[in-house]
């Protein structure tokens, strides 16, 4: 094309191809006509030639995900899969209109998506226990982790005393405290007190039974008596067999690990490599989590990249060693494969867990841009890895690490052009010099990437943790160059050598690097506020600056600063969070009721772990055991009571006779029991409406309650005795007497769930 000096001028070929596309009515299409030839055309027709429409196919296809776990009951199949057919024949109809191709398509992968997460819940529908149960069982364990107190086993059970078939789970996580001998592929028996895996603490909150329903565990709890090792009843399957093989290859090597670093630092390592964190204490994890490095410690993106870059680097090194078969052969394709390979064993043998499944998709499809000769970091390559992930695992996109570390590498890739522009200063003279530089803008890389995927990933650790770290750039800086440099060269290169028995010394070095993380840890750690307590995210802040990271990430053009209005409204909501009034256990065991003074007031014996989640939900950063957190409650052996915000009672029964008194004075009544028919208050909670709801949230406002329960979803109710007295109109006489703390109540043991879930 010649332009008005007579000059050829190259068109892009995606411009080309766009101009030359038809619309539905036959015209060609004319981008000017969008915005008067101005900014918004432009930047269409950049990002239609850089291809950054297809990372959109990929946002299409989680939404479709995050639309069916929204649904109720069991969705139909057929409808998702009949919708995908026909808007895929849409699109194939209309492929030569760019604009309907690109509505069809996005269309699809919604639907796409929808159908993923039907078939995944059918694939792996199984038993679930339905109430707690002490039962003799019998069973093969099928993986055996080391812990402080014990050992908890993964139970693939064969048989359950008086439980048929039909209901009884196919896995059962067990503890047990005297575990001495127990391995992998062993066939045992024992007695049992199981539970159904726990929902969610509060509405919102990490849901455990959720988690455990896609890995195949219908039960938890812990073995009441000897366990006995018997004759099984049948072999074990190939893939039992496979599993316990791997299992306890695992445990020899984490054993052999922690015995050669020894300590703390000899827990941590032993995790590097293989992925069992038993040994790990609860100080140490507080000590890593401080200083906001205790994503190295679970087997993720980090670890796998690292893995397979230095399987890479060393078979490329190797080979490059050969000036002929550097010269004839394709050595970087050569490294690439064994670079896979490498990273596909590690998976395997560190376990295959969901996040170490997923940097491993992640992996190969790098390693396998780079066989394609096309470049290992794009955003395409990180959007089918990002497609791979949610079909197989739509469940994923719900957890907190699959949105962390995607958000974290879309954030990073965004920012690699900025660093790969070349500087127009000269190159240093000396060697010294060239490596100070070398070192410099190395550090200055890591400190830019973290501080990047801190930003990134802050959303999701605020709405799922509710926590955030300040120092975590202080304290990644300091250790990511010695985790980078020294600890995964070390793993590869130990694991390479444990089967010559050569191994303890590349431990040892091993150790003395993670014990200088575990320093800089620890007094990154002790700063002030190194670790802040932040109310937990409403789901609708989180979506706006989930939105926001995406439209600021994708994008290759200016449209990217679209961003900022879905981010400016989603810190707007982040900064007025919505705090609950009232959080209620799922089984009325207890509660934390906002006081007149504002905080939270325990009341009734919640477990600790669930207290815990009222409260960093809350932004309240007190312990559960702090002794403040009752002071507000005045109880008596009948039950509680507390004079909440806006001035009304909020009573939690434990005793029949305190209903006709709180009956008529409290505007919301909790309690475990069956309230009798005659009790008419504002908001009653009693037995068969937790069995109904689970566990629930209540938010006061001035003509109305807002619900909140984990089965129910949301509901908005109007009060229903407008005449109930205040706290200040109430008579002295008809308060409770004595204000104390109430003393620990004789619940049956069976009914409290007190295990703290992964």
């Amino acid at each position: 094309m010649e332009d008005n000096r007579g000059k050829t001028r190259r068109i892009p070929h995606g411009v080309a191809r766009t101009a030359a596309l038809p619309w539905a009515g036959g015209a060609g299409v004319d981008w000017s006509l969008l915005d008067g030839r101005g900014w918004l055309s432009r930047n269409v027709g950049l990002e239609i030639e850089q291809r950054r429409l297809f990372p959109w196919i990929a946002v299409c296809f989680g939404l479709g995900v995050v639309l069916f776990f929204q649904a109720d009951g069991q969705p139909a199949l057929w409808a998702p899969l009949g919708a995908l057919a026909l808007y895929a024949s849409a699109a194939i109809a209309l492929r030569r209109s760019l604009p309907a191709f690109s509505v069809m398509i996005a269309v699809a992968a919604v639907f796409a998506g929808f159908s993923a997460g039907a078939i995944r819940t059918r694939s792996v529908a199984a038993p679930v226990l339905s109430r707690v149960m002490i039962v003799p069982l019998t069973g093969f364990i099928e993986a055996v982790e080391d812990r402080e107190g014990g050992k908890r086993l993964l139970l693939r059970i064969v048989d359950m005393k008086d439980v048929p078939e039909a209901e009884r789970p196919t896995r059962a996580r067990i503890s047990v405290r005297n575990g001495e001998g127990l391995q992998a592929g062993l066939f045992i028996g024992g007695t049992a007190r199981l539970l159904p895996p726990p929902q969610a603490a509060w509405p919102g909150g990490y849901d455990f039974a959720r988690d455990a329903y896609f890995k195949g565990i219908g039960a938890v709890g812990s073995f009441s008596g000897p366990v006995r090792r018997l004759d099984p009843p049948m072999p074990p399957g190939w893939s039992l067999r496979l599993a316990a093989q791997v299992d306890e290859a695992r445990n020899s090597l984490t054993q052999r690990i922690a015995l050669s670093i020894g300590g703390a630092a000899g827990g941590v390592g032993a995790a590097l490599v293989t992925g069992k964190r038993g040994l790990i204490g609860e100080t140490t994890n507080d000590i890593l989590r401080g200083a906001g490095i205790y994503h190295i410690v679970s087997i993720s993106g980090l670890h796998m990249v690292l893995a397979a870059g230095t399987f890479f680097w060393l078979v490329r090194a190797v080979l490059a060693l050969a000036p002929g078969l550097a010269l004839l052969w394709p050595v970087k394709k050569i490294a690439a494969i064994a670079a896979m390979i490498g990273a596909t064993v590690y998976c395997v043998f560190s376990g295959s867990d969901v996040a170490t499944e997923r940097s491993l998709i992640m992996t190969l499809v790098m390693f396998g841009a780079v066989l394609a000769d096309r470049p290992a970091l794009s955003m395409r390559n990180l959007s089918i890895a990002a497609i791979i992930v949610l079909a197989r695992e739509p469940e994923a996109l719900l957890g907190p690490s699959f949105q962390m570390s995607f958000g974290a590498v879309a954030a990073m890739m965004a920012l690699v052009p900025l660093m790969h522009r070349r500087s127009t200063e000269a190159l240093p003279a000396t060697l010294f010099e060239r490596g100070i530089r070398w070192v410099g803008q190395a550090m200055l890389g890591i400190v830019t990437t973290t501080l990047v995927a801190s930003i990134a990933t802050a959303p999701f650790s605020a709405y799922h943790f509710q926590s955030l770290n300040p120092y975590g750039l202080i304290g990644n800086a300091l250790a990511l160059p010695l985790v980078s440099l020294v600890v995964m060269p070390s793993a590869v290169i130990g694991v390479l050598a444990y089967p010559f028995g050569l191994d303890r010394p590349i431990w040892q070095i091993m150790g003395a690097a993670v014990s200088q993380v575990l320093e800089v840890s620890a007094w990154v750690g002790g700063f002030s506020g190194s670790t802040l307590v932040v109310p937990a995210l409403s789901a609708g802040a989180l979506v706006l600056l989930s939105l926001a990271l995406l439209v600021l990430t994708i994008p290759a053009s200016t449209l990217r600063w679209i961003a900022l209005l879905p981010g400016a409204a989603g810190l707007a909501f982040a900064a007025a969070p919505d705090r609950y009034d009232i959080y209620i256990d799922r089984e009325g065991a207890g509660a934390a009721i906002r006081s007149i003074k504002g905080q939270l007031t325990l009341v009734g014996k919640p477990s600790e772990f669930v207290a815990e989640q009222w409260l960093r939900a809350d932004g309240d950063g007190r312990s559960a055991k702090d002794a403040g957190l009752r002071q507000d409650a005045l109880c008596d052996a009948a039950g509680c009571v507390v004079a909440a915000a806006g001035q009304r009672w909020i009573a939690f029964v434990q005793h029949v006779s305190a209903f006709d008194e709180d009956c008529r004075r409290a505007a919301v009544i909790i309690t475990r029991l069956k309230a009798p028919p005659t009790c008419q208050t504002g908001f009653l909670l009693d037995s068969a409406a937790l069995s109904a709801r689970g566990a629930t949230t209540i938010r006061f406002m001035p003509e109305a309650v807002e619900v909140r329960s984990v089965r129910k979803g949301s509901e908005r109710l109007p009060w229903l005795n407008a005449g109930v007295p205040r706290a200040e109109e109430m008579p002295a006489r008809e308060r409770p007497r004595q204000a104390r703390p109430i003393p620990e109540q004789d619940f049956p043991e069976e009914e409290i769930s007190t295990g703290e879930p992964d």
